[in-house]
């Protein structure tokens, strides 16, 4: 066999392992379903609970790296502590082990009788026959995801056969047997690990090739041991390129993979060449196997996350040291890292994290009515540019909003999450407009100041009592959405009916004091423009609350539901009503002119 045709065949054998490692690993995720990822986000409460999880889900979905990625996206979402991640990460360190031990099987043969039924060709046929029968044959897809399994499996099985095949007849090559004696020097081996294994992106796929390569009786355990510490380390490059855009912690988080490899490595290679050193190890010049290649890299992660585990507060500290805190994160930033692309195929955390961000949009809407609304009698220059900063905050929350959502709305869900989904939608809408209206007063309150605009002292009490009413509306519409509570919603449309109300009187009082001369003209249309956004303002708050409402209704129709209280108002809106009436009231005075009285309750 010429030298390009072995190349081309262990190529080969390396493209067929890895793409029947990465179908069983897809089949088994899938077959999973989501399980494994909130077991993973609930149950990790302490770090040897961390450690068994990671160890266990590891060993089901075949990659240690999927692990990490996945703990790396909670941590940046802010649902698990970088402590809390550090244990997953070592027990995936031990679990992806478990490859290299299923890729013994490759090495089962037999010639006659019932060792012929256990080699490993007759079993890669039975496996794949099954495969192929789940997948044509069958119609749920929980039956093609096991055929999946069954299938990359079995070319998983030809790959490393193929391998093994190739590189066989060069234990007769003295040229490729001095190639593998250079693996001796500690740097080279340790150095071959870490590239190899980084261009594979898979610590099992790299290990696979060493077990393919030991059938050849050229690798030792000089050799093969300094590899296996460099595939530790190299397999840390897809956690770190996951990390990309990740906030401070889901760095940290990442780089957690890589210390704790690095940290095995100096640890074990220390120890194992200095001892070399002074004693004349057994062991060090015996013939590895795949078996042995499987149990030499299972015993050194274990150890190593035996020494490392007593100091993972110390690793914590570490990573933080390392990777400092951004001296400016914003909360707003924060809430936009909660949109994690990781748990579109995991609804209910989507929902879940969707929520979260919408209360920030809420909060930032919130304030930034607030601090329009107050600039009417005390206009601030500063209180005028975080206006404006803050409404190109709201659009972007609705930008990054809209976008996840719609994502998440294309996955499979069920009825109350589509309801949730589509209660979002509505509402991201609301809130970017409580914001445009924010907006409008704030210019409103420039161009008095500019102006020197003034009211009467009765249109500036009216104006109080229809702030406080707003106020109290939009913190009624942010308070309900973000605790679900539909009771408080319901008090939202009496109170916009209110409001409606005394925007109306107050208009008409303006007018009577256009004409009696106690306001300007100049004063007429910008009194009417605030009306008329503090009107906007409790309109979309009404939206907010109905969709609140609607979510717990068997259909969701906001402007059906809205028109429907609107007309059939029971005692309990009537009674709502009343009470803001008496709260929020433009009263007559004896000289038949309209006052102001806000009265507290």
């Amino acid at each position: 066999m010429s030298v390009i045709t072995t190349i081309l065949a262990i190529l080969g054998g390396v493209a067929l392992f890895l793409f029947g490692m990465s179908l069983m690993g897809s089949g088994l995720q899938r077959v999973a379903g989501n399980s494994l990822e909130k077991i993973l986000f609930k149950l990790t409460s302490t770090p040897i609970k961390g450690v068994l999880l990671g160890t266990v889900v590891t060993a089901i979905i075949q990659s240690s790296s999927a692990t990490s990625v996945m703990v790396v996206g909670f941590v940046n979402a802010g649902m698990m502590k970088v402590a809390q991640a550090i244990g997953v990460i070592m027990g995936a360190n031990i679990g992806t082990s478990i490859t290299g031990w299923i890729l013994c099987l490759s090495y089962i043969d037999g010639s006659e009788g019932i060792a012929a039924l256990l080699s490993t060709a007759t079993i890669s046929a039975v496996v794949a026959v099954f495969g192929a029968v789940l997948k044509l044959f069958t119609k749920h897809t929980k039956y093609h995801n096991v055929g999946d399994i069954m299938i990359g499996f079995a070319i998983l099985m030809v790959g490393m056969q193929q391998m093994s095949g190739a590189v066989a007849p060069l234990k007769e090559s003295e040229e490729f047997v001095s190639v593998l004696t250079a693996f001796n020097n500690p740097v080279i081996g340790i150095l071959v690990g870490i590239v190899f294994t980084a261009i594979l992106q898979s610590a099992s796929a790299s290990v696979g090739v060493l077990q393919a390569l030991s059938v050849t009786g050229a690798i030792t355990f000089q050799s093969a041991f300094p590899i296996v510490l460099g595939i530790g380390v190299g397999a840390a490059m897809p956690v770190l390129i996951s990390a990309i855009g990740t906030n401070t912690n889901g760095r940290r988080t990442a780089a957690v993979y890589l210390i704790n490899d690095l940290l095995g490595m100096v640890i074990w290679g220390t120890v194992f060449y200095i001892t070399a050193l002074f004693v004349d190890l057994p062991f060090i010049d015996m013939t590895m196997s795949p078996v042995y290649i499987a149990l030499l890299n299972t015993i050194y992660r274990v150890l190593t996350i035996i020494v490392l585990f007593p100091f993972v507060k110390g690793i914590e500290k570490l990573v933080c040291t390392l990777i400092k805190d951004k001296k400016e994160e914003t909360e707003e930033q924060a809430d936009f890292e909660l949109l994690e692309a990781r748990f579109l195929g995991i609804p209910e955390l989507a929902i879940s994290q969707s929520h979260k961000c919408i209360n920030g949009m809420a909060r930032t809407a919130q304030k930034n009515v607030s601090r329009a609304t107050s600039m009417v009698d005390d206009y601030s220059e500063d209180r005028f540019e975080k206006v404006c900063q803050k409404e190109d905050i709201l659009d972007k929350y609705e930008d990054h909003l809209g976008t996840y959502l719609m994502r998440v709305s294309k996955t499979q869900m069920n009825l109350k999450q589509s309801k949730q989904v589509s209660k979002f939608l509505h509402t991201i809408s609301d809130f970017e407009r409580l914001g445009d209206h924010a907006m409008n007063i704030a210019f409103i309150c420039k161009d008095m100041q500019e102006k020197t605009i003034e009211f009467s002292p009765d249109a500036y009490e009216e104006l109080d009592v229809i702030k406080a009413a707003t106020e109290e509306v939009v913190d009624l519409a942010v308070s309900s959405f973000q605790e679900d509570d539909w009771t408080n919603a319901a008090h939202v449309e009496p109170l916009r009916e209110w409001i409606g109300k005394i925007c109306n009187n107050s208009r008409s009082n303006h007018v009577k004091r256009l004409q009696e001369g106690k306001c300007e003209i100049k004063t007429g249309i910008v009194f009417n423009d605030l009306i008329m956004n503090y009107e906007r303002i409790s309109a979309h708050c009404s939206n907010i609350a109905a969709a609140t409402i609607e979510a717990e209704q068997s259909h969701f129709n906001t402007h059906e539901m809205l028109s429907e209280v609107r007309h059939n108002k029971d005692d309990e809106y009537k009674f709502t009503y009343k009470t803001y009436a008496e709260k929020f009231a433009l009263e007559e005075s004896e000289e038949d002119k309209k006052k102001v009285r806000f009265r507290n309750k």
